[in-house]
């Protein structure tokens, strides 16, 4: 039985609500996953909700109602998918939806290496349609099977569930060390590349190589993106926050910072304030309660 730890559920525009519910992968499963959660949008009358995905592991989303469209780097206004494969990401993804049910999957690098056959890195800052991707083929029957006649999020969730279960036989050769980098990513202590080398136990050139493989970017930009992200967390989760004080110790200075945010984000910190976070900011604080962690980057894997 998989067990519902965090809900969150708002207001927006006046009539237009969204709720969230964040559920834990059966313990065997934890190592791969980050949550399984369903987000559930009742748009106003010809309303739409728009916000900013931040960069995160890869995610299997699957769609009932209105479907979303997505922008990433310099790919605009791709939709049309009842299924949503992204692939790790080091940039923002603004999305636009309506009326819908969407179930989201968070693999972990452990379980990109698990379940999809080909390199992380050939999916990263990617959206795509895993029915016609030849690496997501174990995926596909999922997307097309997950909805039923009327929506029983029980049932649904036990599809999920089951599906990767009957999967889960796959052995992964590489699990010890994709584990070890993961660990000494997620440690707020290590700040470099040889850092992150020593602590893992690997040569330098074996970490980059595993990085790309299992994670989708080299070790220097994931030390980056987790430093930024401790930094967005902070001040996401805490409205009384400057953005001096929640940035990260291993920045320099704030110049270094605001550098970061255009990198990650694609605009400045002034404006990514000012913006109205809809989904995100209250999804965050969820998040927290049912995983320990406000975002999929700085999530804790089982046993890590």
């Amino acid at each position: 039985m998989l067990s519902q730890r965090g809900k969150w559920g708002a207001i927006v525009n006046g009539d237009s609500t969204i709720e969230v519910r964040f559920y834990q992968p059966p313990a065997a499963m934890r190592p791969y996953f980050t949550t399984f959660y369903i987000t559930e949008i009742h748009a106003c009358a010809r309303g739409s909700v728009t916000d900013h995905l931040h960069p995160e592991w890869a995610n299997l989303r699957i769609v009932s109602g209105v479907l979303p469209v997505s922008d990433i780097r310099e790919k605009r206004g791709i939709g049309g998918m009842a299924g949503i494969l992204t692939g790790p990401t080091s940039t923002a993804v603004r999305f636009t939806t309506g009326t819908s049910r969407i179930w989201g999957i968070g693999l972990l690098p452990l379980g990109w290496a698990k379940f999809v056959t080909a390199p992380a890195a050939a999916f990263a800052d990617r959206i795509c349609d895993p029915r016609v991707e030849p690496a997501f083929a174990q995926l596909q029957p999922l997307v097309e099977a997950l909805f039923g006649s009327e929506p029983d999020e029980p049932a649904e969730l036990a599809r999920i569930t089951r599906h990767f279960e009957d999967l889960s036989v796959r052995e992964v050769p590489d699990e010890a060390r994709i584990s070890a980098i993961h660990r000494a990513l997620i440690d707020p202590e290590v700040g470099n590349v040889v850092a992150m080398a020593s602590s893992a136990g690997l040569a330098m050139h074996t970490l980059e190589r595993l990085c790309r493989r299992h994670f989708g970017f080299p070790p220097s930009l994931l030390l980056r993106r987790q430093r930024f992200m401790r930094s967005l967390s902070q001040y996401m989760l805490d409205p009384e926050l400057t953005w001096i004080g929640a940035i990260d110790s291993h920045y320099h200075d704030q110049a270094q910072f605001v550098r970061d945010f255009h990198r990650f984000m694609g605009m400045s910190p002034r404006t990514y304030a000012a913006l109205p976070h809809p989904v995100l900011a209250g999804v965050m604080r969820a998040r927290m309660v049912a995983a320990g962690a406000p975002v999929q980057a700085l999530h804790v894997p089982s046993g890590g």
